[in-house]
């Protein structure tokens, strides 16, 4: 984990790659808990039986389960020393090019693009790019905006 010191630090980080989560598993019980969850199962993600005939051979993740795991992977990644808190302020764009089959260990890198200020803190927005171990493309590539408070 990378640790930023300062807000100055975390400025100073825009325009960089900042670094990588650990890898994580994408289980079928990760899975079907997140069809419970969300009401979504759709056989692509829930039946293992089906799905070997379906076009991918085997159940993917949800796309929004990995939308829903960004938190995790990127507080993995750094941390800024002195906010009182972080807050997700939304996504401007997410992108699923490659799905994520069950089994397959996955890791965010993270990407910061701007450091703005606001009112109550400073407004972050960065490039979270989830990748596949030995995939040739990434399954999620998504623009988010945070806002860490100071105050």
């Amino acid at each position: 984990m990378k640790q930023l010191n300062s807000v100055e630090e975390l400025r100073a980080a825009a325009g960089t790659r900042i670094g990588y989560s650990s890898w994580h598993t994408l289980t079928q019980t990760k899975i079907d808990a997140f069809a419970y969850a969300t009401g979504d199962h759709q056989w692509i993600h829930v039946d293992p039986s089906r799905a070997t005939d379906g076009p991918f051979g085997v159940t993917i993740a949800h796309g929004h389960l990995l939308t829903s795991l960004i938190p995790m992977l990127v507080w993995e990644v750094y941390k800024v020393d002195g906010a009182r808190m972080g807050i997700n302020y939304g996504s401007n764009k997410i992108r699923f090019p490659s799905p994520a089959p069950v089994g397959s260990r996955i890791r965010a890198a993270v990407d910061v693009s701007r450091v703005d200020d606001v009112a109550s803190g400073v407004q972050v927005m960065m490039t979270v790019t989830i990748e596949r171990e030995h995939g040739e493309k990434p399954v999620c590539v998504a623009e988010i905006v945070g806002i860490y408070v100071f105050n």
